[in-house]
Parts: C-alpha cells; structure tokens; sequence
C-alpha cells in the first residue's frame, strides 16, 4: 500500500499532536533542514542551529516511538527550496499524497500548496498549537478599521476562563499594565537565569559547512543556552516561576546593561517551534499564582497578557492582512538601515548594548526591541523592508507571522495605524526613565542642539515636524504637537538643522 507524506516543519515540534498519538506505517514523516529557509534572511547562527537541533532531537523522538521517518539534513541535498525538496523526496518515494500542518507563514503554505500543481494530493491539517483560529479574529474585527488587542484579549480571557473569577476578570480589572513599568532600582540583584546545556558541536560544523548566510556569535557550542527539547524548555519554564514570576510584572519594561535575561522567561523561541504549548503555560502561571501568594496580579495578568494577548492578537493580524501587509509603508521611509545595527559599533549606549546583547544571545526583551532600536529605525526614517529583514533575522523567537505584525505594525507604525493607535517614537527622557543606559553614554539625554546631544531628541521632534500631515489630527498626539508648537521658531529651525546633520552622519553617530 503506498504511504501518504506528513511533512513536519522545524516549527512544529508539537510532540502531543493528534499525528502521532498511533504508528501507522501507511504514514511517511518528512522533516526537512532546508537551505532554502535557512537563508532567505540572513538569520542569526544561533537560531540557525537551534532550530535544527531542535528538529534532530524530535525525529529521534519520533523515531524511537516506532514512527516511519525520512531526515533530510542540510549538507544532504543541493536544492534550495522547501517545496522542491520534499517534492525530490515524494517521487524518490513513489509518494503523491501529501499531509501538512498549516504553516504559520503565509510565504511557506503558499509555496507548499502550489505542490498541487505538480498532481500531488495535498490536504491541510490544524497544527493544534494556537489558542483561537484565524476565524476567530476575522469574526471580531470584520469590517473594522484598526484591530484593538484589549478587545479580542478579553475575548478569550472570558472564553478560555483564564484569570476570571465568577465571570469577572481577576481582581477586577482587566488590564494591569499602568503597574509594569518600573525601572530597576540602583544596585538590584537580578537572579541568573536556567540555562539549558546541549552540544551542537556537529550541527554547528554542518551549518557553517553549508555556508548559509548567518550573523551573530555562538561562543560554545558544546553548550548551547537554548531549549530544543520539551522538557529543557518546562524547565526553563519551571525555574522562571520560582525566581523570575514574581518581579516579572514590575520590572517587565526596564532596561539595563547588568542583565540581558532580566525577569523574562525566554520561553518565546521554544513556544514558536511548539515544543510547549500556549494554553498549558497559561494554566500553569495561573496556578502558579492562585497558589502563592507571592506572586502579584500585575506579574500574572501580564504574563498572561503576552500569550493569550499580544501573541494570538498578532496572529490574528498577520493571516487577515498578509500579504498586502508585509508592503505598507505609512512615512514612505526609504533610508538604509546603518551599518552598526549589524556589529553594535556606535557612540549611543542604548543601541550598542541591544544590538551587541543581540548578536551575543539572539535574544532582547520586547522594551528593547520596541523602544530602542526599533524606535530608532522609526525616527531615522529607515525602510521597513531592511527593518523586517533585521528583526526576523538577529532574533532566535523570530518568525515572519509574529515578527512583521510587531516591526511593520507595532514599532514602525508601517501600517497606518491598524494596531497601534499612535507611533511608539521617544526621545532620549525615555531612555533615562526606564533604564541605565544614558548614565553610561556619551550623549547628553537632556539637551537638543549642543554638539553632544543626543541624537534621539531631535530626531524625535524633527520625526513629529516631517509627519505632521499624517499624525497632526491623531487625538493621542496633541499634547505631542501642543509642545512642539510652543518652541520658537529658531528652537525648531535648529531642531531641523541638527537633525539633519545627525541623519547625515547616521554610520558615525
């Protein structure tokens, strides 16, 4: 009897999937290191390995179970494209009937479907993965002109029941973020955070063998800090909410060179390749923290805002608007990214140590990437195109559905507005508020137009002055141009000038 083809991605790792509750030998599991996906961007080397290691580690997990499995390694095939390898390996096969779990980017199903046209038989199963569809999305905000987060978060807070006490949220609000902002107090201790230890010394060699564009550093790979298996990432879990949960609320916003972990649980790589699953990491903080009281709502709520919030709002985003999506551009900005967002080389302490923190650990909390270098792109009118491409590249939890919703939508404001109701744009007040880095830096965060000022503040106003046919009328933004109408002429003209000369000199700054 001929097999049918169940192609797993690398970012679905989903061991409890109803896939492989049984072995059946009528099925075929194809898992693919592609190169292809491996350098359609130019993906940090940390993420490039711990994907595929990830994957190694579950095709031996499958296998183990009595499941048929076919393992296409990088080094073992000279085509570039997804579809055309796993196409290679179903004639090699005899195989013309192909099962897949809907890909989270539209990119790759599109790719995928387009098998059909080669007379293979291809259905589309759920991944079992996400807490809502699509559908669901589409539901609240057919018709509409923005997506409101709070509004499909207390969607599924009341559906799901998480958080809710007799059909009210708990504590009885429902959003706590007005208590999370809290910058880190001076000479606060920052517990370590767990570390997973696997060797990827052979998969290491095979990546850099195959000469796939990469960026970033890897210093051991005989101990690589990532999870790539289920029980390394509910541990990486578990020891978060015994020393990372309860000052997770307070401090979820704050910025500082002392820590690159801070009080986040960085279960965000090992959730997007669904080796843990939304919906029990939700239960267990909440049972975390209904059952200590050492933990605080504002802690738990947002956590849980994060994943059943932001996480499936911006999927949500992403399937009802892509493609057309990834093409906004609101400013019509056209600069190039500079230079030193691929080495950390600049005088400015806060994009120098997120950048250099990056490209260390493929990792930066949300704070940084939002309100540092992606507030920087915005400012300095860099092209969301190079912007994606960074993002989706340099981070290890990077995927294109959650990735471009956030940098196109969230920090660029590329879309016009359809998720942010204003631009996330701050001056150099920001910085010294929620952080330490303007202690440590060059630029002076208080003045404007002396010659070591910091380039933030007049590119903020001189941002607010080039768009002001396009934000003048936003009702979040007049105490924004109330101020900047109350400078005088020759503060503005010199804002204008400075900026100027700072975009001009963007590589040296």
């Amino acid at each position: 009897m001929a097999q049918t083809a169940r192609l797993i991605l690398g970012d679905q790792l989903n061991s409890h999937h109803s896939w492989y509750q049984q072995v059946n030998p009528n099925y075929l599991y194809i898992m693919i290191e592609c190169r292809g996906e491996g350098s359609y961007a130019p993906h940090h080397l940390q993420k490039v390995v711990g994907i595929f290691s990830a994957m190694r580690q579950f095709a031996q997990s499958l296998e183990s179970k009595g499941h048929d499995l076919y393992y296409n390694r990088i080094l073992d095939s000279r085509i570039d494209g997804l579809q055309e390898v796993l196409e290679s390996i179903c004639v090699q096969k005899g195989i013309d009937s192909i099962e897949i779990q809907q890909p989270d980017e539209w990119r790759v199903q599109e790719n995928i479907l387009k098998l059909r046209n080669k007379g293979f038989k291809l259905s589309v199963a759920s991944s079992e993965h996400f807490i809502s569809e699509p559908s669901d999305f589409e539901s609240t905000f057919s018709g509409k002109k923005t997506f409101v987060m709070e509004t499909f978060y207390r969607k599924l807070r009341k559906r799901e029941g998480i958080l809710m006490d007799a059909g009210q949220p708990t504590g009885g609000t429902w959003n706590l973020d007005t208590k999370n902002r809290k910058k880190l107090p001076k000479g606060h201790h920052v517990p370590p955070a767990y570390l997973p230890c696997t060797d990827v010394s052979e998969i290491l060699h095979e990546v850099l063998q195959a000469d796939l564009p990469t960026i970033g550093t890897l210093e051991d790979p005989k101990e690589f800090i990532w999870p790539t298996t289920r029980e390394q990432a509910l541990n990486v879990f578990e020891h978060w909410l015994d020393y990372g949960y309860p000052l997770f609320g307070d401090y979820q916003d704050a910025m500082t060179t002392q820590s690159w972990s801070l009080y986040h649980s960085r279960i965000s790589f090992a959730l997007n390749i669904k080796l843990i699953n939304p919906k029990e990491i939700c239960h267990r903080a909440e049972q975390r923290f209904r059952e200590d009281a050492g933990i605080p709502l504002n802690a738990a709520e947002g956590f849980i805002r994060q994943i059943l919030g932001w996480r499936e709002f911006m999927r949500g985003v992403y399937w009802f608007r892509m493609p057309q999506f990834a093409t906004e551009n609101f400013f019509e900005h056209k600069r190039s990214l500079p230079q030193w967002f691929w080495t950390g080389e600049t005088n400015m302490k806060c994009q120098s140590h997120a950048i250099k923190q990056s490209l260390t650990y493929s990792y930066a909390h949300h704070i940084q990437r939002l309100m540092v270098t992606g507030n920087f792109a915005l400012l300095a009118g860099i092209h969301p195109d190079e912007v994606d491409q960074w993002y989706l590249g340099i981070y290890i939890d990077a995927f294109e559905w959650v990735e471009i919703t956030n940098t196109r939508g969230m920090s660029q404001y590329a879309d016009g507005g359809w998720i942010a109701t204003k631009p996330y744009a701050a001056s150099a007040n920001y910085m010294s508020k929620m952080g330490d880095y303007c202690e440590q830096c060059v630029y002076n965060p208080r003045t404007k137009l002396e010659k070591d000022s910091c380039p933030l503040n007049t590119l903020y106003w001189d941002f607010f002055d080039r768009n002001r046919d396009k934000l003048g009328s936003n009702f979040r933004l007049g105490m924004v141009y109330r101020t900047y109408d109350k400078m005088s002429p020759e503060l503005k003209s010199g804002i204008r000038t400075k900026a100027a000369q700072v975009l001009n000199s963007i590589e040296q700054i």
